[in-house]
C-alpha cells in the first residue's frame, strides 16, 4: 500500500465498521469514513476524530447508491473496506426488497466508482449466510453456496459482482465470509448500538446487566439442546483479519475468498450459561416468536485464513463477554443519535 495508507471504510458508523476505523487509526492508517447514518452513528466517528485528529479521519454522510465522484476525486484512496449493508436475517425474510435492492445497488455503485478512479483493492465483509444449512462441518470455502434468506442471497450476489469487477476491471479483492460476530473493542470504547440487536451474546449481556429483558428468539432445531449451534468470533479478531487482508492485497496477494470464525461452536443455551457464569447473574429467559431463516448448525473451517493471511483468533468467548460488559456499562443504550 502507498505511504498514505488511506482506507475508505463504508458503513463506518456501524458496529463492525466503527471498530474497524478505530483499529485502522491505531495502526497508523488514515480513514475515509462513509455512512448514510440510517443505521450507523456519527458519534463514534466524532469521538475518534477527537482522539486521532481530523486530518487522520474524514467523515462523509452519503448513501453508497449515490454519486461518489466527489469523495473519490478529493480523497486519494488506496483501498476499500466494504462493511455497509442491511444485515438482519429475520428482517430480510420480512422485507426482501430492502436487502435485494439496497445491498446490491450500493455495492455495484461502489465498485463502478472504484474502477473509474483506479482504486484496485477491496476487502468485502461477507457472511456464512451464503452457505445456508451446512452439508458438512466445519464449513470450508468449497462448501456449496445455498442461501436460505434474502440477506445471505444479497451478500452472495455482491460477491459475484466483485468477482466480475475483478475479471473485467482488474480489481483485487478479499471476500471474508464470517460467522457470528460478538464483543466490543477490548477497552470497551467502541461497541454495538443496534436497537433491537439480533446478536445473541450482546443481548445476553444486556439481560445480565438489567438493561433489558432477554428473549430466546431461536427456533427449535435438531441439536442436543435443541438450540442452534454457531461459531462466535470476536469483533476485534475479525477486524484484525481485515487489516491482514489489506496487507495481503497490498503485497500482491491474489484475489480470494476466506472464512473467518473460531473453528468451534457453541449452542445458544451454552452461550447463555457462559454469560451467566461470567457475569455472575442468573437472568430470566423469556420466549418469543422464533426468528425465521435460521438453520441448525454451522462452524467455520479457518485453515485457509491461517494459511493465506497468517491469521487465527486470539480471544475467547469470555473476552467478548467482558468487553461487552465494559461497553454496555458506559453505553447501556449504545450511541445516541
Amino acid at each position: 500500500m502507498s505511504a498514505k495508507n488511506r482506507v475508505l471504510v463504508t458503513g463506518a458508523g456501524g458496529y463492525i465498521g466503527s471498530i474497524a476505523s478505530y483499529l485502522l487509526l491505531q495502526q497508523g492508517y488514515s480513514v475515509v469514513a462513509l455512512d448514510n447514518f440510517s443505521r450507523g452513528y456519527k458519534k463514534p466517528l466524532v469521538l475518534l476524530q477527537k482522539i486521532f485528529g481530523k486530518e487522520k479521519l474524514h467523515i462523509y454522510k452519503k448513501d453508497l447508491a449515490e454519486n461518489l465522484s466527489s469523495i473519490f476525486k478529493k480523497e486519494e484512496i488506496d483501498a476499500v473496506l466494504h462493511y455497509a449493508a442491511y444485515c438482519i436475517v429475520d428482517e430480510s425474510m420480512k422485507n426482501p426488497y430492502t436487502y435485494l435492492n439496497s445491498n446490491i445497488a450500493a455495492a455495484s455503485n461502489l465498485l463502478e466508482s472504484m474502477a473509474k478512479y483506479h482504486v484496485k483493492k477491496i476487502v468485502f465483509s461477507s457472511t456464512c449466510a451464503v452457505y445456508g444449512d451446512a452439508h458438512y462441518i466445519p464449513v470450508d470455502e468449497k462448501h456449496p453456496t445455498n442461501p436460505e434468506n434474502p440477506y445471505g442471497e444479497s451478500k452472495l450476489m455482491v460477491e459475484k459482482i466483485i468477482e466480475w469487477y475483478g475479471k473485467l476491471k482488474g480489481i483485487h479483492y478479499c471476500i471474508l465470509r464470517y460467522f457470528n460476530v460478538c464483543g466490543a473493542s477490548d477497552d470497551g470504547l467502541m461497541g454495538d448500538s443496534k436497537k433491537p440487536s439480533s446478536l445473541l451474546v450482546q443481548n445476553a449481556v444486556r439481560g445480565a446487566l438489567g438493561i433489558e429483558q432477554f428473549y430466546l428468539t431461536c427456533p427449535q432445531v435438531k441439536t442436543p439442546d435443541k438450540t442452534p449451534i454457531r461459531d462466535f468470533i470476536n469483533v476485534m479478531d475479525l477486524n484484525e483479519a481485515h487489516l491482514l487482508a489489506l496487507q495481503y492485497l497490498a503485497s500482491g496477494g491474489k484475489s480470494d475468498i476466506i472464512n473467518l470464525g473460531t473453528g468451534s461452536g457453541n449452542s445458544v443455551m451454552e452461550i447463555v450459561r457462559k454469560v451467566q457464569e461470567t457475569t455472575g447473574v442468573q437472568f430470566k429467559l423469556n420466549k418469543t416468536t422464533p426468528r425465521r431463516g435460521d438453520y441448525a448448525k454451522t462452524i467455520a473451517s479457518i485453515n485457509k485464513a491461517q494459511k493465506v493471511l497468517g491469521w487465527k483468533p486470539k480471544r475467547k468467548i469470555t473476552d467478548s463477554i467482558l468487553s461487552l460488559v465494559k461497553w454496555y456499562r458506559n453505553h447501556p443504550n449504545g450511541w445516541k443519535r
